[in-house]
């Protein structure tokens, strides 16, 4: 129980503070407990924070599988479109996304090589996901055929990266804004 609580409050933690910005102390004093507590639960904050990154990794990737799973009867463009602004209202209001995307693009300096890998992980794991979608859009004439289901989803892919990267540096405002520009150029390229 206690070992989920420290995690519950350090991912809030982390994601509002970042890596360098949170401390044990903090957390262990939210929580309730001494800072030297932790340590019968993690080994320190490398592993609490790697830990809470493999468990966010996994929470990014179902929110994916979980949202194509609920949308199967929209259209191809309706699918496309509310990846995109479901991910930006996740990000909004879960503790998982802003630590997920605040750690992928500003990692510890000492944790940079195994957070990048992950990071590339997440989006290979989406590409491998959304490419049998494009392929059956390609198959049923919804979009063109002209481009290939791989080229389509890296650069779907792009247009999504890019509402991460404006979220993070303009805010959700701005993010908005590049995914009705993005989505109208994306689409119009796509689409037959």
């Amino acid at each position: 129980m206690t070992a989920a609580r420290i995690k519950e409050v350090a991912l809030k933690q982390f994601a509002k503070n970042g890596y360098e910005g949170a401390s044990l102390a903090d957390i262990a004093a939210e929580v309730g407990i001494k800072k030297q507590s932790i340590y019968t639960h993690f080994k320190g904050k490398d592993e609490l924070f790697l830990d809470l990154f493999d468990d966010v990794f996994a929470k990014q990737v179902q929110f994916s599988v979980d949202y194509l799973d609920r949308n199967t009867e929209l259209s191809f463009d309706q699918i496309l479109y509310g990846f995109l602004t479901e991910h930006h209202a996740w990000y909004e209001k879960d503790d998982n996304a802003k630590f997920f995307l605040r750690v992928s693009f500003f990692p510890p300096s000492h944790l940079y090589d195994v957070i990048v890998e992950e990071g590339y992980r997440y989006w290979v794991t989406l590409e491998e996901m959304l490419i049998p979608v494009f392929d059956q859009a390609i198959a049923a004439g919804e979009i063109s055929s002209d481009v290939s289901s791989n080229t389509a989803t890296v650069a779907f892919l792009a247009v999504l990266d890019g509402m991460f990267v404006e979220l993070l540096f303009g805010g959700s405002e701005r993010s908005l804004k590049r995914i009705e520009a993005s989505w109208f150029v994306y689409w119009r390229g796509i689409k037959k």
